[in-house]
């Protein structure tokens, strides 16, 4: 059974806390930094650790840390220390932070999916005429004549349908190099078929 004393001890830790939290607030409506640098060093894991708790991601932690903090720097009138305490605020902020995060990362993705997509279709529509003046076997000839790595590439997104985020997936290879090696194959089999072309 808890004694009296260490429920009183309890007690005043909590108030105490509370009221340094209080004037650490305070410091920041003054526009003391170091009131605000106090309070990143004794809340800055923790919040790290909630949005990292959301998000299992390292750096969406990280940014949420510094967005949580930079929004307490700009708006320090919206802690309400009589409906709660400061740590309680910051946790709440840090979910609701890594909840942005995460929604704008899932449309930027989408709409980076999107473009990609319709580069290709861009990239298929100003081949296409090419590869029709072509017969099948001249086209695959040259196909296989590619760098491998160019022809797997191409194979995954011009014949597969794959948009460059997933061929990147496939190949285990970051997606700016998947384009780039998209480009420069397209540009060799456009050279090739131009030049079989010219001695039909």
């Amino acid at each position: 059974m808890q004694s009296t004393g260490a429920r009183s001890t309890s007690s005043d830790r909590i108030d105490t806390q509370s009221s340094l939290d209080s004037t650490l607030v305070l410091g920041i409506v003054e526009r003391r930094h170091s009131a605000l640098d106090e309070i990143h060093a004794r809340y800055a894991a923790l919040i790290f650790h909630v949005a990292y708790e959301v998000s299992r991601q390292h750096l969406i932690a990280a940014d949420v840390v510094q967005e949580v903090f930079l929004r307490l720097w700009r708006s320090p009138d919206r802690v309400d220390q009589t409906r709660g305490t400061l740590r309680a605020f910051l946790m709440l902020e840090a979910r609701a932070r890594t909840i942005d995060f995460i929604r704008r990362d899932a449309t930027r993705r989408q709409r980076e999916d999107r473009t990609a997509r319709l580069d290709l279709r861009v990239a298929r529509g100003a081949d296409d005429s090419m590869w029709e003046r072509m017969r099948g076997a001249e086209a695959r000839e040259a196909l296989r004549r590619l760098p491998p790595e160019q022809r797997a590439a191409i194979e995954l997104a011009y014949f597969g349908g794959h948009s460059y985020r997933t061929v990147a997936t496939m190949l285990g290879e970051p997606e700016g190099t998947v384009k780039n090696r998209i480009r420069i194959g397209l540009r060799q089999l456009r050279h090739q078929l131009a030049g079989a072309d010219d001695q039909l």
